[in-house]
C-alpha cells in the first residue's frame, strides 16, 4: 500500500470509530446468501479447485460488504456455510480448511497473508474488512494437527472446527470461534474439547458470537448473555424453516426479546432446503427483517440499532414467566382435549370451538392459559391451545416447554400441528401464559404469510403474552417457547465419529 493509501485509510478508519464513538447507535448488516456450491464429491478436490469455488463465494460477499459499507454500516454478518457450502465428507472438506490462530496473535492477514501458513481466504476477509472500513463476520473451516498423545485425536490427526472468524476495520482478526453444537449431519466437523465463551469489544458495545444451533443451548448461548453481558449477538446460520415454531425470522425475532439483547441474524439461502430468513433483532422486536420463498437471491438488510439496549429507556423488564399462570386454577369447564404431532413431539391439544373463551392445557409440569376473543372465525379454519413439555431433537436431546395457539392446517385435528403459512381469521384479544419451570422464555407470534408482529403484542412482567389490540393480520401462531436447560440430556461425545 502506497504512504499516501495508507494515510487515506487511517483516516477514513479513524473517522468511523468517532462517528461510532460519537453516538450511542450503530449502523449493522446481514447478508443471507445463495450459496453457490461445490460439486458432489467423496475425494477431495485440488486446494486450488476449492478457493475458485470459494472465491466465487467471496466475489458475492465482497460485493454485499461493499454495498453496505457505502450505506454506513459499522458491521456485517454474513451466513453459516456462506464461502463453501455444506456437500461434504471429513475428507472432502479438507482443502477448503485453513489453519486460523486465535486473535491473541495481533494478526491482519492483509498485510502478513503467510505468518502462519497459506490462509487466502482468511487473507482476503480481512482486506474487504481493511479496504471497506468495517468489521467483517464470516463461517469458514479450521484445521488443528494432532497427535497420538491426544487421545481424542481422530484417526486421521486434526481436529477440523465450524468456526466464525471477525476482522475489525482495520482487517485484525479479532474473535474466533469454534461450533459446539453440531447439527446432525454435520460429521466433517469435531466439537471442540469444550465450550467457548468468545467476546470482543467495539466502540458500540460488546459483542459475543455463535452459529446456528449452538442458540439452543445454554452453552454458548446463555452464558454469553447471562454471565458475559454482551450487547449483540453475531449470529451466521444455515436455518432449515420448520413451521409452527422454528422458522427463522419467528424464532430468532423470539430469542432477542426473550433474551434481551441485539441479535444479527445473517441466514444461508436455499429455497429447496427452506433455507431463507435474517434480520436485525432487538430486545424491543425486528428492526428489520426478510422472509421469501420465492427466489433464489441474496438481500442485504441494514438497520441502526441501540449499542448500548441494556441502557435504553425502553429496555424490556425482567419477565418472571410463571407468575400470573401459577397464580390462578385452571379456567371453569372442562376442555376436550386430545393428542398431536408437531414433527415427533406428541403436544396436548384443545379446539378452540367458540369465538371466544379461556381454556386451560396441560402436560407434564407445564399448563399453558389463554383467554382468546375472534373478530371473524372462519368455519375452514381451526384453532387449537397446546402444550408440549419433553425432549426434543435426535444427536443431542434439548428440553422444550411449550405454550402455543396454533392454526390447524385443515379442519381435520389429525392436521394441527403440521406446517401452515396462510390464514385468514383474525383475533380481537388474546392473553396467553404457562407454568414455566424456566425465565428462558421466548415469545412469538407470527401472521399469515410468514409476517412478524413488532409493537402488536406486550409481554407483561407476570408472564402473560398478550395482544395490545386486534391483529391487523389473519393468525398462524402465538407461542411462548420455554428452554428447561436444567433437564437437557449431557452433551454428545465432543469428537466426531
Amino acid at each position: 500500500m502506497l504512504p499516501s493509501q495508507l494515510l487515506l485509510h487511517v483516516g477514513v478508519f479513524t473517522l468511523t470509530v468517532l462517528q461510532a464513538l460519537a453516538s450511542n447507535t450503530f449502523i449493522a448488516a446481514v447478508y443471507e446468501h445463495a450459496v453457490i456450491l461445490p460439486d458432489p464429491t467423496d475425494k477431495p478436490v485440488s486446494p486450488d479447485d476449492a478457493l475458485a469455488l470459494m472465491n466465487k463465494n467471496m466475489d458475492v460477499l465482497e460485493g454485499a460488504i461493499k454495498e453496505a459499507a457505502q450505506q454506513g454500516a459499522h458491521i456485517i454478518v454474513t451466513p453459516e456455510d456462506g464461502i463453501y457450502g455444506w456437500q461434504f465428507t471429513r475428507e472432502s472438506i479438507y482443502p477448503y480448511l485453513e489453519d486460523i490462530p486465535a486473535p491473541v496473535v495481533n494478526w491482519i492477514p492483509c498485510t502478513d497473508p503467510s505468518r502462519f501458513g497459506p490462509a487466502p481466504v482468511q487473507e482476503r476477509l480481512s482486506c474487504m474488512a481493511r479496504n471497506y472500513s468495517i468489521y467483517v463476520v464470516a463461517n469458514i473451516g479450521d484445521k488443528k494437527p494432532c497427535n497420538s498423545s491426544d487421545p481424542d485425536c481422530p484417526s486421521d490427526g486434526r481436529y477440523q472446527y465450524n468456526t466464525d472468524v471477525v476482522f475489525d476495520p482495520e482487517g485484525k482478526l479479532v474473535a474466533r470461534y469454534h461450533k459446539y453444537n453440531l447439527f446432525r449431519g454435520e460429521t466433517q466437523f469435531n466439537y471442540p474439547k469444550e465450550p467457548e465463551v468468545v467476546t470482543f469489544e467495539t466502540p458500540f458495545g460488546k459483542f459475543g458470537i455463535f452459529t446456528c444451533f449452538d442458540i439452543l443451548f445454554h452453552e454458548p448461548a446463555v452464558v454469553l448473555v447471562s454471565k458475559m453481558q454482551v450487547d449483540t449477538v453475531l449470529f451466521p446460520t444455515a436455518w432449515m424453516n420448520v413451521l409452527p415454531f422454528l422458522t427463522a425470522v419467528e424464532f430468532h425475532s423470539a430469542w432477542a426479546m426473550g433474551m434481551r439483547v441485539n441479535l444479527l441474524s445473517a441466514n444461508t439461502r436455499s429455497i429447496s432446503l427452506a433455507m431463507t430468513g435474517d434480520g436485525l433483532f432487538t430486545p424491543e422486536g425486528p428492526a428489520a427483517y426478510h422472509y421469501d420463498t420465492g427466489t433464489e437471491e441474496g438481500r442485504l438488510l441494514l438497520a441502526e440499532l441501540r449499542a448500548y439496549p441494556r441502557l435504553s429507556p425502553t429496555y424490556p423488564p425482567a419477565v418472571n414467566w410463571s407468575l400470573y399462570a401459577t397464580s390462578i386454577n385452571k379456567f371453569p369447564g372442562e376442555n376436550y382435549t386430545f393428542l398431536g404431532s408437531v414433527r415427533q413431539d406428541i403436544f396436548t391439544f384443545s379446539e378452540l370451538r367458540c369465538k371466544a373463551g379461556n381454556y386451560t392445557v396441560c402436560q407434564g409440569d407445564l399448563c399453558c392459559h389463554l383467554i382468546y376473543q375472534m373478530s371473524n372465525k372462519r368455519k375452514n379454519e381451526v384453532y387449537v391451545l397446546g402444550a408440549f413439555d419433553g425432549l426434543h431433537g435426535s444427536l443431542i436431546k434439548y428440553h422444550w416447554q411449550i405454550c402455543t395457539l396454533l392454526k390447524c392446517k385443515s379442519t381435520d385435528l389429525d392436521t394441527c400441528g403440521q406446517p401452515v403459512e396462510t390464514a385468514q381469521t383474525k383475533f380481537e384479544m388474546f392473553s396467553l401464559s404457562g407454568t414455566f419451570g424456566t425465565n428462558y422464555v421466548f415469545p412469538e407470534v407470527l401472521y399469515s404469510g410468514v409476517q412478524l408482529a413488532p409493537g402488536e403484542f406486550e409481554v407483561l412482567r407476570d408472564g402473560c403474552l398478550k395482544s395490545k389490540h386486534g391483529t391487523s393480520k389473519p393468525l398462524i401462531t402465538v407461542t411462548l417457547f420455554g428452554r428447561l436447560y436444567e433437564k437437557d440430556l449431557p452433551h454428545p461425545l465432543r469428537t466426531s465419529q
